[in-house]
C-alpha cells in the first residue's frame, strides 16, 4: 500500500466525515478507501480515527497527524509539480465553489481560461447559493459576494457588484415610473432572499434609506428575481453582472437612476491554517489581474 494514497484517504475522511465522501472526492471506491485506510494504521501502528455508524472522529494520534498532514501533501503535489516537464504546466484537481448565477455567467468562464495552459489540470467547480464548508467540502477557493462572516477565512477582494432596481418597461407602462425611493410601497417588488436582512438599503439624496420591499414573489436566486423583472411581474433589486445585456437590448428599465444601490465586495477566501497548493495561489493571482468589476463593467 502506498503510505501517501493512504494519507490522502485520512485527510479526505476527516474533511468529510466519511469513508464514502473521501472515495467520491479521491475518485476509488469505499471499500477500497476503507481499505487504504486499515492498511496505514496498520504500517503506523496507531489508530487514527474513532468508527462508529455514524461519523468518524479522531483519536490522538489522528489528531496529531490531520495538524500536519494537509500541508504536507500540498507541499509533495507542490514538489513534484516542479519537478514535471515545464510543459504540462499546472496539475491535480482545483475545487472552486461560487454561488450559482455568478458561477455561470462569469466564474466558469474564467476558469475555462485559466485552465488553458494547462492541460493536465482538473477543475471542479461547485456551484451553490449556501455558503459552503471549505474544511469540510475540501474547497480551495471559494468566491463571495457580499459580507465576510468567517474570520478564520483569509480574503482577497478581487472586485465589486453593484445592485441596480430594474423593471420591464411593460410594468412600468401599465404601473408607472416611480420617482422616489417612499414610491415603491405602491408597487410590486421582487425580494432576493439573499441579502440578509430582506429590506433593500438604498441611498437617496446622500441618505440610505432602508426600504421594505413587499411583493407577491420572494426568491433565493438573482437570476429569478431578474426573470420575474423581465416577465413584468414587478421592480426587482438585482446585481448589475446579471441584468447588463437585458438593460442594453430593452427587455429591462433601470430605475431610479439618481438612487445608489448598494455595492457588494467580491472576495476569494481560502482556509487560513495551511499554505496554499501552486495551482491555487496561480488561479488567485489571476482572479486578482482579472479584476471582477472591471470584467463586469
Amino acid at each position: 500500500m502506498d503510505t501517501v494514497e493512504g494519507i490522502k484517504v485520512f485527510v479526505a475522511a476527516v474533511q468529510t466525515g466519511s469513508f464514502s465522501g473521501a472515495a467520491g472526492r479521491l475518485g476509488i471506491s469505499a471499500k477500497l478507501a476503507s481499505k487504504y485506510m486499515a492498511e496505514l494504521e496498520a504500517r503506523l501502528g496507531a489508530q487514527l480515527l474513532h468508527r462508529t455508524t455514524r461519523r468518524l472522529g479522531l483519536t490522538a494520534a489522528g489528531e496529531r497527524l490531520m495538524a500536519r498532514a494537509p500541508d504536507w501533501l500540498d507541499q509533495l503535489d507542490e514538489m513534484t509539480g516542479d519537478l514535471r516537464e515545464t510543459g504540462r504546466g499546472l496539475t491535480g484537481v482545483l475545487r472552486v465553489a461560487s454561488s450559482v448565477a455568478f458561477g455561470e455567467l462569469h466564474v466558469m468562464p474564467l476558469l475555462q481560461r485559466f485552465r488553458g495552459p494547462h492541460p493536465a489540470l482538473q477543475v471542479d467547480l461547485r456551484l451553490s447559493d449556501r455558503f459552503v464548508d471549505l474544511a469540510a467540502e475540501g474547497i480551495d477557493l471559494a468566491l463571495r459576494i457580499g459580507r465576510l462572516d468567517n474570520s478564520a477565512l483569509i480574503a482577497r477582494k478581487l472586485g465589486e457588484v453593484r445592485l441596480l432596481l430594474v423593471a420591464a418597461p411593460g410594468y412600468l407602462d401599465a404601473k408607472g415610473m416611480p420617482g422616489r425611493l417612499d414610491d415603491l410601497s405602491a408597487h410590486a417588488c421582487i425580494r432576493d432572499t439573499n441579502l440578509r436582512d430582506g429590506a433593500w438599503n438604498l441611498a437617496e439624496a446622500g441618505v440610505l434609506r432602508r426600504i421594505e420591499a413587499r411583493g407577491p414573489y420572494a426568491v433565493n436566486s438573482p437570476r429569478a428575481a431578474r426573470d420575474l423583472a423581465v416577465l413584468g411581474e414587478g421592480i426587482a433589486l438585482c446585481p448589475d453582472y446579471m441584468v447588463r445585456s437585458d438593460l442594453a437590448e430593452g427587455r429591462l428599465v433601470q430605475v431610479l437612476c439618481e438612487t445608489a444601490g448598494p455595492s457588494l465586495d467580491i472576495h476569494a477566501v481560502h482556509l487560513g491554517q495551511r499554505r496554499l497548493a501552486r495551482r491555487t495561489r496561480a488561479l488567485l493571482d489571476f482572479l486578482a489581474r482579472d479584476r471582477f468589476d472591471g470584467y463586469l463593467g
